[in-house]
This record gives structure tokens, sequence and C-alpha cells, in this order.
């Protein structure tokens, strides 16, 4: 009787120990998740969308850790109007995927604009149906067909009456 105590008190530490690693300890700082590039990604939704386009585990991994859970399915549906691609124009050179779909892509997205501006890391700045910037989400690690991708399932450009 007194092993199978310290067996269940020992198994109950050990499933107490997991569940606190497993969850607690994977969630990642505000920091730590911009450091990653996750500043606009903030549901889990997203990182599930972000999963079917790119195929990279580990990013995927990483954008867990810095989700909140949706309280409404709902809201993965999010969608916005416009977006605006930014870059530094001195680093360009040290992302070819961005280049690429510049040079070769942005054209098939209208409602895309390109922005250079000094310093900046390439981000996409989401933005809503008044031109407001509504989230901001780093794609330095983005290959050209996942930006491509992304754009096609978020940005939703409202038609004009005119």
């Amino acid at each position: 009787m007194g092993r199978s105590v310290y067996v269940a008190a020992a198994v109950a530490l050990v499933l107490t120990s997991c569940s606190v690693l497993c969850l607690g300890a994977e969630r990642l700082g505000a920091r730590e998740c911009e450091e990653l590039g996750f500043t606009g990604l903030a549901l889990c939704s997203d990182c599930n969308a972000l999963a079917e386009f790119v195929k990279d585990q580990e990013l995927v991994e990483d954008c867990r850790k810095c989700c909140t859970e949706d309280s409404d399915d709902s809201i993965s549906k999010l969608t916005f109007s416009g977006a605006i691609i930014e870059v530094c124009m001195r680093k360009l050179v040290f992302y070819p995927e961005v280049v690429g779909f510049l040079e070769e892509d942005k054209d098939d997205f209208p409602y895309v604009e390109a922005r250079y501006v000094y310093g900046s890391p390439p981000k996409l700045i989401m933005l809503d149906d008044k031109g407001d910037q509504k989230e901001t989400i780093r794609i330095d690690n983005w290959k050209r067909e996942h930006i491509r991708q992304f754009l096609k399932e978020k940005v939703k450009p409202v038609k004009s009456d005119s």
C-alpha cells in the first residue's frame, strides 16, 4: 500500500509538471513574438491558416506560442480591404522572396501597395475598408507563394458603388 501511494504521487507530479511545461512555458512574451515576426497574428486560428500556406512546422509552432485562443470561430474569417508591403530598399537584397513577389506577383494584387521605408524589415500592413492600419505581420522568412496565398485568403477589397 505504501509503495502505491508513492507511485500515485509520482504520476500526479509528472502530469502536473507536464501540463505546466506544455501549456505555460510554451507561451512567449510580446517582444519574443515580435522578434519572430508575429506582431499581427494574434489568434490561434490564424496559425492554423498559416499552417495551410506555410509547410514549415517550426514556424507554425512559433506562431502557436504567440497566439491567443479564438473566442468565436467567425473571427478566423477576418479579412482586410487592402495591404501595404513595407520594406527597406537597402535590405531588399536579403529578401529574394519578397523581391520576387514585388517584381513578378504584385500586379496581380491591385489592392496591395509597396512602400519603401528606410530600415524597415519586410512586413505586411493590413488595412480596413477606410484604409486604416489594423494589423502588422512580419514576412521576413515567407516564401513568395506564401505571400500570394495569404493575400488571397485575407484581403478582400471592398467593391465601390461607382
